[in-house]
């Protein structure tokens, strides 16, 4: 089997693309350091239609239907609303975990409580998920990719149930101490992370939007303060199929000596660049 070390044991060619989108994103984070500070009023507005941007794709790559527009007016009206259906209950959940998030992710450490936590509040009003809140899986499930058309599509087979603590303390550790060592760029330190809680599936639902908001609170802790501001959730949603493609080419080689993340690590990068790119114009386009 695999160490998580090895899988980041790239190919040459994708070791260079690596590098060069890392380094394109850490010249924006040294930039941005400045720009914040120019349109505070600016960003405000720009954080609000972020937010809900990232609700609402992350919710409907999942399978949830609420327009942008129609998140926007429930949190409007949410102390007049009851919270009726699904896709209701799982918009105001992911925002209450964003809005935690933001406001307090110096003080959320990357443990298997704080997690559960986080699950806890994800799923706080679906009445479906009663007894599954901040608890690990207790049957197999699988990834499943969720269409428009209602149609949905296994992806790949997850950890069983008897392993996910193991696996998941495993995961928690490496990624803490791999995070305090500096042994690898951070950014291949969540990009794995994410990878592997995925391939791991540790609760029965939620997963995926969960994995999106660790990706959001990982990068504030890192200091990538700027994905606040675009939605790197949008972004995935509207490279759906390609989301999906890189994780099954990696999870072919799933438990093998061979299995190595590069295809996922490259969407990966390759989407928070563009964060990059959209926040760059959305500035020079404010005139900040």
């Amino acid at each position: 089997m695999n160490t998580l070390d090895q899988k980041l044991d790239f190919t040459f060619t994708a070791n260079q693309q690596i590098i060069q989108l890392i380094a394109e994103i850490d010249l924006f984070r040294g930039k941005w350091e400045h720009l914040e500070q120019l349109r505070p009023v600016f960003l405000k507005e720009l954080k609000g239609m972020a937010t809900i941007q990232s609700i609402g794709s992350s919710t409907r790559i999942e399978g949830a239907t609420l327009s942008d527009a129609e998140i926007e007016q429930l949190i409007a009206d949410l102390k007049v609303n009851k919270l009726e259906n699904r896709d209701e209950q799982e918009v105001i959940g992911y925002y209450d975990v964003l809005e935690l998030i933001f406001d307090n992710a110096e003080d959320i450490h990357l443990t298997e409580n704080y997690i559960m936590q986080l699950h806890t509040v994800l799923l706080r009003y679906s009445t479906k998920d009663s007894g599954q809140k901040g608890a690990y899986k207790k049957v197999s499930n699988k990834v499943v990719a969720s269409y428009p058309d209602g149609t949905q599509r296994v992806i790949f087979n997850t950890t069983e149930p008897y392993l996910v603590q193991k696996e998941m303390q495993e995961l928690l550790s490496w990624t803490n101490k791999r995070l305090e060592n500096l042994e690898y760029h951070p950014l291949l330190v969540v990009g794995l992370l994410i990878y592997e809680f995925l391939s791991i599936h540790p609760f029965h639902d939620g997963n995926g939007r969960l994995s999106r908001l660790l990706t959001t609170l990982l990068l504030i802790k890192l200091d990538y303060d700027f994905i606040q501001y675009i939605s790197f959730e949008h972004i995935i949603e509207n490279r759906k199929e390609r989301y999906y493609a890189a994780l099954m080419e990696c999870q072919r080689k799933r438990n093998t000596e061979k299995e190595c993340v590069d295809t996922w690590m490259l969407f990966f990068l390759n989407a928070l660049k563009m964060v990059t790119v959209k926040l760059s114009l959305k500035m020079n386009n404010s005139g900040g």
